[in-house]
């Protein structure tokens, strides 16, 4: 990976390892330049075995999942659509491992291409940005990626087992660690999105603050060479937000068979856990309705995370068309025409290249769609809670 001139890439390295290891993710050495071929191919080859090992874990995991749930169906009596509900569920998760590793093998290349734009446009914002005084400190990205990623992390690995643990069946204690994991496993992979669009939203904003530059030296600058250099620079961030267009058309195909899945899965597993609460609401000792209830909140969270910083990053993206209107309204822009029809030029691309996140154009990620996905939610469990009372 390009981590020796790309500081994005450096600060997102952890959490890209710690995603490796649950099998999401590509190990970023793969990626480094400065591997040799053989080794490479080694360490490819020892890593598909893992992921492989990974799949063939869940399968047998979900059988024996499978196994426990019919024991429940036939304990409480209930033969209607919790069974089809349940074995849906556990087929799902066999269905992400797969289609998790599927995409690591189809898109392994993409991904590549993924981290080589990402730093390239880094390097060329950064290069853009030395000819301005006033200059944006990049350890503030590590920060963010900390408690947006990092924090978000640890307490999905922290609080899920707590709110799982005797809940997933009456079987060994080993197969319930194993279930856990998996859990998790699964549930990483909004994090590893939400990676991602943290990395692109930098981006936007190293942008938005050389646009911002601009402005400034464009609104107090009489000398006209200093005025054709800052056009220069203004046609030079055009075509980088561009860039910045193409890169998140590329990420959401990159989580085209993935970030579906998770979301899907989410929903029934919460229409799946609230059918169990009724059905175990007789059991007058059932101490396990406060843990269905906080394992449907990390499910939502994970969901809402998704789409919220999708939806920062959109108007971060989104304030650039403000600045022009900035720009364009000054005096100088009056009386340059190439800095005119400069502005126009831009302008008309951030209305044409609306920055939309969605996996392969399935369906858009961001808040409008998350209040989409809450009210259909809300009316199957409406209509479950009726038919069950």
């Amino acid at each position: 990976m390009e981590t020796h001139r790309s500081r994005l890439l450096t600060s997102a390295r952890p959490y890209l390892q710690v995603l490796s290891v649950f099998g999401l993710t590509p190990p970023p050495l793969f990626f480094a330049r400065t591997l040799h071929r053989r080794r490479r191919c080694c360490l490819m080859a020892g890593y598909g075995s893992f992921a492989v090992g990974i799949l063939l874990t869940v399968v047998y995991e979900c059988y024996v999942n499978i196994g426990a749930f019919h024991q429940d169906l036939h304990q409480f009596q209930v033969q209607d659509f919790s069974k089809v509900m349940g074995r849906t569920q556990k087929f799902l998760v066999v269905a992400m491992a797969f289609f998790n590793h599927l995409n690591m093998l189809l898109n392994f290349r993409r991904l590549r291409r993924i981290y080589e734009d990402i730093a390239d446009l880094e390097m060329e914002i950064d290069n853009a940005a030395k000819d301005f005084s006033r200059r944006r400190h990049w350890w503030s990205l590590r920060l963010r990626l900390a408690v947006c990623v990092g924090l978000w992390i640890v307490l999905l690995v922290g609080l899920l087992p707590r709110f799982t643990h005797g809940r997933i069946g009456s079987f060994h204690w080993a197969n319930q660690v194993l279930t856990q994991i998996i859990l998790i496993m699964l549930q990483l992979k909004g994090p590893e999105y939400c990676l991602f669009v943290l990395l692109v939203y930098e981006l936007v904003l190293r942008v938005c603050h050389v646009l911002d530059q601009i402005h400034d030296e464009l609104e107090d600058c009489d000398c006209r060479d200093r005025i054709q250099e800052l056009c220069v620079a203004l046609k030079r961030n055009q075509l980088l937000v561009g860039r910045i267009w193409s890169l998140v058309g590329e990420i959401g195909c990159y989580f085209t068979l993935s970030l579906p899945l998770v979301i899907l899965y989410n929903g029934l597993t919460i229409l799946h856990m609230v059918n169990w609460a009724i059905i175990r609401s007789i059991n007058p000792i059932d101490g396990y309705q406060h843990k269905r209830f906080g394992s449907s909140l990390l499910l939502s969270v994970n969901l809402l995370l998704v789409c919220l910083y999708s939806e920062r990053c959109i108007n971060a993206y989104n304030s650039i068309l403000h600045v022009i209107h900035k720009i364009g309204c000054l005096s100088t822009a009056e009386k340059l025409p190439m800095l005119k029809m400069g502005l126009r030029e831009y302008s008309l691309q951030m209305q044409h290249l609306k920055l939309i996140f969605t996996c392969g154009g399935l369906f858009d990620i961001n808040l409008k769609y998350f209040g989409g996905m809450a009210v259909v939610l809300l009316g199957y469990l409406i209509i479950l809670v009726q038919f069950k009372i």
